[in-house]
């Protein structure tokens, strides 16, 4: 432990004396946590929208005006044909297009059906389908109001069978709620398996660790050296980023943070383990650095679940999901932010992840040979 203990100090204080790198540890994360917080969401709000009214009535405006009340459209402008409709979508204007048949209102007083068309544009696909959806949701609440309007007073109103929707976890469906967390995950990730890696190697650029070779240093004692002060380094952004998660994005912690920090530890063992392979391969900082991200970072982003659900990929790609440790730490970091959640409901994951860091350390330690010169 003497050693061990000589050797983390030697490593602290060689990240100490980098100028650039205390700024990558400290204040990198929360800038990228606070610019993902923001730009990492699925929120559809205020949707440019254009409006032809060919029926210039006061019903018609009434509905132009549940659009233009509504957080999530936003009226650029009002034409009243609809050949006028196709520049506003082409240019990227609008998002979307109402067209207000005429005899809207006669219709509408008459007891007549009528439809309106909502146009939109299908470029992206996840964000219209929403719109979309927020769309056809107002027009059926107006078109109720129309109904309850038109009935005398006293008059027997028709049953309806309604739902009473209630969402858990989640009330106000914020998207950050759910990303936030997630971005913690990705950069444990991102920031020990890199720095790690590029730490190991380089004291094979510089020549150092053919010095630590030759020294009394045990293989195991100099992996442990090695890695555990960038462990230490983890574990101080996960209480950073929590921190931001909690205080600036107002992410509720429903679970134990004790837990949280206890499982983030045992996720280390992963993205250490990650870093220690890559070291192990590589021969450059630049090498290990673009190894680390394109053959291991990347691939593991796509396939954890947190840009698209595992349950939405082919039958053929979800097995390889189960080989991503990111998988595991989402489920468990999500589950103790917003469920509240215990150890007794995610053992599983958290025992794969376990499994999944003494594998990948066990192999990077396997490949790391302490050779004398």
């Amino acid at each position: 432990m003497r050693r061990i203990r000589f050797l983390i100090r030697k490593e602290l204080q060689e990240i100490r004396r980098n100028p650039r790198l205390l700024p990558v540890v400290i204040v990198a994360p929360i800038i990228q946590l606070i610019l993902l917080g923001y730009a990492a969401t699925t929120d559809v709000r205020d949707v440019p929208i254009v409006v032809m009214d060919a029926d210039r009535s006061a019903r018609s405006r009434a509905l132009v005006e549940q659009f233009a009340a509504s957080r999530y459209f936003r009226i650029v402008d009002v034409v009243g044909s609809v050949n006028e409709i196709e520049p506003f979508l082409a240019d990227g204007q609008a998002w979307m297009a109402l067209s207000i048949p005429a005899n809207y209102a006669r219709n509408i007083d008459a007891g007549r059906p009528v439809a309106v068309q909502v146009v939109a544009d299908g470029s992206d696909a996840s964000s219209t389908t929403m719109a979309l959806g927020y769309a056809s949701g107002l027009v059926a609440g107006y078109a109720e109001q129309l109904v309850a309007g038109r009935l005398p007073a006293g008059a027997p109103r028709i049953g309806r069978v309604s739902a009473v929707v209630r969402v858990w976890f989640n009330p106000q469906l914020e998207s950050r709620f759910f990303m936030v967390p997630g971005v913690l995950a990705l950069l444990l990730m991102l920031m020990t398996a890199v720095l790690s890696s590029m730490g190991i190697v380089r004291e094979k650029e510089l020549g150092t660790l053919e010095q630590l070779n030759v020294t009394p240093l045990r293989r195991w004692e100099l992996i442990v050296g090695k890695l555990l002060p960038y462990a230490i380094i983890g574990m101080v952004d996960v209480f950073l980023v929590v921190a931001v998660a909690m205080f600036w994005f107002e992410v509720p912690m429903r679970g134990s943070l004790p837990l949280l920090v206890g499982l983030s530890a045992v996720y280390l063992l992963s993205t250490l383990g990650i870093g220690l392979f890559v070291s192990t391969i590589s021969s450059t900082q630049q090498q290990a650095m673009l190894t680390a991200v394109f053959f291991f970072l990347m691939p593991m982003i796509y396939l954890s679940g947190f840009v698209f659900p595992i349950e939405n990929m082919p039958a053929s790609i979800q097995p390889l999901t189960y080989l991503i440790p990111l998988r595991y730490y989402l489920v468990i970091v999500r589950g103790i932010f917003l469920k509240g959640v215990g150890l007794e409901t995610f053992w599983p994951d958290a025992l794969a992840l376990f499994g999944w860091g003494i594998v990948v350390l066990g192999l990077a330690t396997a490949r790391s040979r302490k050779r004398v010169a």
